[in-house]
């Protein structure tokens, strides 16, 4: 397991949304992006999760009072999986890119298409 603060976590995780294109960041709407320790105790090796309505299945009616979306990366299951700071980096933008890519509505099975699974 890597040691690495949270703070330290969380500015990768930080690095990582800069490394977003413009052109997404742009289209990306009330969503938080949060680090916590750890998943649901039933998914223990889950690395993010992104919690909302992706894009391609929004209605006219979705933005009457809704709460923002939830990106959500966890600590302590990828400082588990790597063997080193490297490795966490590399990590944490991978689930960051598949993560956001579940906002815009792509699934798991494309994204494992394009390499970012």
């Amino acid at each position: 397991m890597v040691e690495m603060s949270l703070q330290e976590f969380e500015d990768a995780v930080s690095d990582a949304l800069d490394q977003l294109p413009e052109a997404v960041i742009e289209q990306i709407d009330n969503v938080v992006v949060l680090v916590e320790d750890e998943p649901d105790p039933q998914t223990p090796d889950v690395l993010g999760i992104y919690d909302g309505v992706p894009l391609t299945e929004r209605d006219g009616m979705w933005a009457m009072g809704a709460l923002p979306d939830r990106i959500i990366i966890y600590r302590n299951p990828t400082l588990r999986m790597c063997e080193s700071r490297d490795e966490v980096v590399k990590e944490v933008l991978i689930t960051v890119v598949h993560e956001v890519a579940h906002y815009f509505g792509i699934d798991d099975d494309r994204l494992h298409e394009l390499g970012w699974s």
